[in-house]
């Protein structure tokens, strides 16, 4: 393609940017702008708030931007409502059970000649088989850690009984270790610090830092 060719010099493309300034009156084309007053078209959608899921205002551009920066969907909302939200909203807002039977395993003998070793058997599973070993005892969890909460704590390299100070301390000790600004500007790690960071997020939304 010969981008010096004068047919490209025939092109010409008209600007939008007057169009989009100037709201469209509303008619046979589609509703009203919901603003008061108002005699747009109501072109784009904008979510009525908290208990009213799935019902929508039909505002113009201009008044959807400007409900838009005060929307608030936790208005009303105690700080205490807003946290257990948040925390439900980590499992779907669905209720969750522990699985298994903690610190279930009995302790089994090795036959002789085999060494012995620690598993995981919540469910008894090699104990039904007589499969030799120890059970090994499952580390305590805090109640109602959810998936996205324990993959965050994986992600930082804590345990689940973690408390808030110590997933503090861990969060802001890897930050100084990928973080560029500490290791002569090496933006290799910027993955590894994006996951940080949303780890360390997630669990403060989830009040466990």
């Amino acid at each position: 393609m010969n981008l010096n060719s004068p047919i490209f010099d025939k092109i010409r493309s008209r600007p939008r940017r007057a169009e989009a300034a100037q709201p469209k009156a509303a008619g046979s084309n589609g509703p009203r702008c919901d603003h008061p007053g108002c005699q747009a078209l109501g072109e784009h959608r904008a979510p009525k708030g908290r208990l009213h899921e799935g019902e929508y205002f039909r505002f113009c551009m201009e008044h959807v931007r400007e409900y838009n920066a005060s929307y608030n969907y936790f208005a009303g909302m105690s700080d205490e409502a807003v946290a257990k939200y948040q925390k439900e909203a980590l499992v779907g807002h669905r209720p969750t059970w522990s699985m298994g039977v903690k610190n279930g395993g009995a302790q089994q003998a090795s036959p002789a000649g085999e060494a012995e070793f620690h598993y995981e058997d919540p469910l008894g599973v090699f104990r039904a088989a007589g499969f030799a070993g120890r059970a090994q005892a499952e580390a305590p969890r805090r109640p109602g850690v959810g998936p996205l909460a324990r993959k965050a704590y994986d992600t930082l390299g804590l345990d689940e009984t973690a408390e808030p100070a110590a997933v503090k301390a861990r969060y802001k000790e890897l930050v100084k270790q990928v973080h560029p600004d500490a290791n002569g500007g090496d933006r290799s790690l910027e993955d590894r610090l994006r996951e940080i960071i949303n780890a360390y997020n997630t669990l403060k939304a989830a009040g466990r830092a």
